[in-house]
């Protein structure tokens, strides 16, 4: 009697542990064929002629880190000499400036500087700025496929080719050095402003890239220009010869191109060269800032025709 009283006191609770039991509404709606609801995104195109939208910038920050790791190990894959190529591109340039112009020509930089690393000091904003550019202007081509499968701010990618160009710049900085160094050139105070003309070099490189890329998805003939482009770009930016060499009625032109101030910048930076880089600063600094913007609206009023026109 005794054990059919403990059997019938204790046949509550095994109920009550046994409701504890349910299963969940995910695995009952399963067991029921019930469909549930999922949650849906959808994806517009952005809105507005000036959205920068730097919160989803910052939200695919991992996204962008990976894309310019990317582009350094394409970069330098399966390359004999790797790294070296940044500072090879810079300097055999210098030696053949200073052949054609240095010794043929007999172009005489200011100040009694050496014309090798005068001519040096200006090749490493520009080959910055030229990898930079072309980079970002190839950069939606190379990576269509992506594009039309993945959804991502397609800013990142040009934004990407033109960070990925500071490593190169860095890599030949150090020849820099030790021809400084051989030419016992100490630099003054100005070089402390040397980083704000290495963001204007990459600015402007972004600014143009933007234009750049967004015409060679439409049109694929732009990668054939943009080499012809830099060539000239070159030629039309104080590179291989002083800028005291241009006539009086021509520099207000050559004002109008942002990389005279870059250049001019660097060495007036770390060659101690007298020169009134503050009115070239600000003139380029607003050049670009034109181009910046004007760039970003249209690359925004094209991004939502990236995926249907790649």
């Amino acid at each position: 009697m005794q054990s059919h009283k403990e059997a019938i006191t204790k046949k509550p609770k095994r109920r009550k542990e046994e409701a504890t039991r349910l299963p969940s509404i995910p695995a009952l709606a399963t067991s029921l064929r019930v469909p549930v609801p999922l949650a849906e995104i959808v994806l517009e195109p952005p809105r507005g002629w000036f959205n920068l939208r730097l919160r989803e910038m910052w939200h695919y920050r991992e996204l962008l880190f990976f894309f310019v790791w990317r582009d350094l190990k394409v970069r330098y894959k399966q390359t004999v000499l790797g790294a070296t190529w940044a500072i090879l591109q810079p300097l055999m340039t210098m030696v053949i400036f200073s052949i054609i112009f240095g010794t043929v020509a007999k172009i005489t930089p200011p100040d009694g500087i050496p014309y090798p690393i005068y001519a040096y000091t200006a090749l490493l904003p520009w080959h910055l700025f030229s990898g930079a550019l072309s980079g970002a202007a190839g950069s939606l081509i190379s990576n269509q496929s992506m594009i039309t499968k993945v959804y991502f701010p397609r800013i990142l990618m040009p934004l990407a080719s033109v960070i990925s160009a500071l490593v190169d710049f860095a890599i030949a900085f150090v020849v820099l050095v030790g021809m400084l160094i051989y030419y016992h050139i100490t630099p003054g105070w100005g070089v402390l402003l040397l980083p704000l003309f290495t963001l204007l070099a990459l600015m402007t490189a972004l600014s143009v890239g933007l234009w750049l890329s967004s015409f060679n998805v439409k049109y694929r003939d732009f990668k054939y220009i943009v080499p012809f482009l830099l060539t000239f770009w070159q030629y039309a930016t104080p590179v291989a010869y002083p800028a005291n060499l241009i006539p009086e009625k021509w520099r207000l032109i050559f004002s109008l191109n942002p990389m005279t101030g870059v250049v001019e910048g660097f060495r007036w930076a770390l060659l101690n060269q007298h020169t009134d880089v503050v009115p070239l600063l600000i003139f380029s600094g607003v050049i670009m800032l034109l181009i910046l913007v004007s760039g970003l609206v249209y690359f925004q009023r094209m991004e939502r025709t990236f995926a249907d026109v790649v």
